[in-house]
């Protein structure tokens, strides 16, 4: 029962840090290496919104996914404008600027125990023998919410019909008038958001560090390569995979291993199927 439930719970937690990666790949195929940045990075906009200025944590958290949000938009406009299509710059670019995001904050003085957000809801309750805290259930219930509203949002508003047009032929899209520019830096408006919606349901459940930031990314990666980089559903089967698979490390060996569950997803399923487990791309025979 413990093994069930704080899988459920571990796994619904890495598909939060894994739909913004998702979405912005499969929208605009740019792999957004500075995600993981974005995500801690919102967290300490949050904490300044509320140390600095006062403001009551809910609000607080609603500034920080806005501000992060318009930091992605900005992102694009700035450092991928140009190099739009080569996907080794965009690797390098997006993946040095997290790590300057990083190294920024640690230079600030940006660590240590003081530095936290407040949880949702304190207390708990028992389900069957197994004792869960609110927090971890408004983890649960915010990337349910999450995955249906954005469901809803991609088939039926006009931007995320757009979205969907650009994530099926970018040619197509463009010559039935879909600025490709503007909605490449909306979805990274859109997942460096979710990124920061995440961030402030899980932060609370420990300290902030910028460390977290390259963690949040290998776990991202690890779940998008393993369901399919362009995959919804694979990405939430690839986060239930990697988050049992944690969990049943912590429990029957030791948690300090718990990091190495996804480095191996990676390994094997590059191995033994590149595209992953739902993914698109050709294997090796189809590509010869």
């Amino acid at each position: 029962m413990t093994l069930l439930i704080y899988g459920i719970i571990n796994s619904v937690i890495l598909a939060l840090y894994a739909l913004g990666f998702s979405l912005c790949y499969g929208i605009s195929g740019i792999a957004n290496f500075a995600h993981g940045a974005f995500y801690i990075l919102s967290g300490f906009v949050a904490w300044n919104f509320m140390n600095a200025a006062g403001l009551p944590f809910y609000l607080a958290a609603v500034l920080a996914v806005a501000v992060t949000g318009l930091l992605g938009f900005l992102f694009y406009w700035a450092l991928l404008l140009r190099i739009r299509g080569v996907p080794l710059a965009e690797l390098i670019v997006t993946f040095a600027a997290g790590v300057g995001m990083l190294e920024l904050l640690m230079w600030r003085g940006f660590y240590g125990m003081r530095y936290s957000l407040p949880l949702f809801v304190r207390g708990g309750v028992e389900i069957g023998p197994v004792a869960v805290d609110y927090q971890r259930l408004c983890v649960l219930t915010t990337g349910v919410v999450l995955v249906v509203l954005l469901w809803f949002f991609v088939h039926h508003t006009r931007i995320g019909l757009a979205f969907r047009a650009m994530a099926q032929n970018e040619r197509t899209a463009l010559s039935i008038g879909v600025e490709s520019d503007w909605i490449g830096s909306l979805s990274l408006a859109l997942g460096s958001a979710l990124a920061a919606v995440a961030a402030m349901v899980v932060l609370p459940l420990g300290m902030m560090e910028s460390a977290i930031g390259l963690e949040v990314l290998i776990y991202a990666l690890a779940v998008a390569i393993v369901g399919g980089l362009e995959s919804t559903v694979g990405m939430v089967a690839g986060s239930f995979i990697i988050g049992f698979g944690q969990v049943a490390v912590a429990r029957y060996i030791s948690a300090k291993w718990m990091i190495i569950a996804p480095l191996a997803a990676i390994v094997l399923v590059l191995v033994i199927k590149p595209s992953g487990l739902f993914g698109k791309f050709k294997e090796l025979e189809e590509r010869v």
